[in-house]
């Protein structure tokens, strides 16, 4: 079975149990619960056809589909990473799924490590760009033209209306969002003091080992991208602290409410 055929294979058994979506949603570690949907079908990554799992905590391994604010909703609890063994383009099938759905709209959510300074555990960062360090591009390999061009424009790879727009909300609620640049490690293991100097240097604000891979699939089959990181830790030398991913998951729940607030407001607004 080719790559295309797998993608519409599991596109269909996610269409009939949970249906079509204008609007897809990632949920990173620890933030599984930020989000609800009404009338919600759930369906588990494992009864989906080729679908791959995550092995790690705080990835609950659901597809969701139903509706918020009359807009219908595509919903990831939980997603899978490099670091699991998985190849670049088993990271990238979900978003070519939301295509075939119908989703134009990509809200991507992640839980990272702080770099700039400035940042506290517990900040919402926007995503204004990002830094693939990894080394792997998903779209390595054959074309799939009925998805995109070979060669896809990353010049604006987060929409820069929907950063505005999420901005203003924000303002409205009094949450207190940053800008900054995120940076895509593999991981499992956290980064060096000396790495972390190194992403500084290069201009992340903060760092992780997810969401590139999406986005840059995203892109090449046309959807808008929003990206929010919850800053779940300071990054390896700023903080003297063990790195451990039980704060991750921790900080994640702490920062629920006002994270839930954020992406509410913004599929409301949009």
């Amino acid at each position: 079975m080719t790559y295309s055929e797998k993608i519409t294979e599991a596109a269909n058994i996610i269409d009939t149990q949970c249906g079509k979506a204008e609007i897809g949603l990632i949920l990173g570690s620890g933030l599984s619960e930020s989000v609800s949907l009404d009338r919600e079908k759930t369906l588990p990554f494992s009864s989906i056809p080729n679908f791959p799992i995550s092995t790690v905590s705080g990835h609950k391994n659901e597809w969701v589909g139903g509706t918020l604010f009359d807009k219908k909703i595509c919903m990831m609890r939980g997603r899978f990473h490099f670091y699991e063994g998985y190849t670049p383009k088993d990271l990238i099938m979900p978003i070519y799924i939301m295509k075939m759905l119908g989703v134009k709209i990509l809200i991507v959510t992640n839980a990272a490590g702080g770099v700039n300074e400035t940042f506290v555990p517990g900040n919402l960062m926007l995503i204004r760009d990002h830094i693939n360090f990894v080394g792997v591009n998903p779209l390595v390999g054959e074309n799939m033209d009925a998805f995109g061009t070979r060669f896809p424009d990353m010049t604006q790879a987060y929409d820069a209306q929907l950063g505005d727009l999420a901005h203003c909300i924000a303002a409205e609620h009094h949450l207190d969002l940053k800008d900054g640049t995120y940076l895509w490690l593999s991981g499992p293991s956290y980064e060096t003091p000396a790495e972390i100097r190194m992403t500084r240097l290069l201009g992340a604000d903060a760092v992780g080992m997810s969401t590139v891979p999406e986005v840059i699939a995203a892109r090449h089959c046309g959807l808008r991208v929003l990206g929010l990181s919850c800053i779940t830790n300071m990054a390896a030398g700023i903080s003297q602290k063990p790195l451990q991913h039980e704060e991750v998951l921790a900080t994640g729940q702490k920062s629920l409410a006002q994270f839930s607030l954020l992406i509410r407001e913004i599929i409301h607004h949009l």
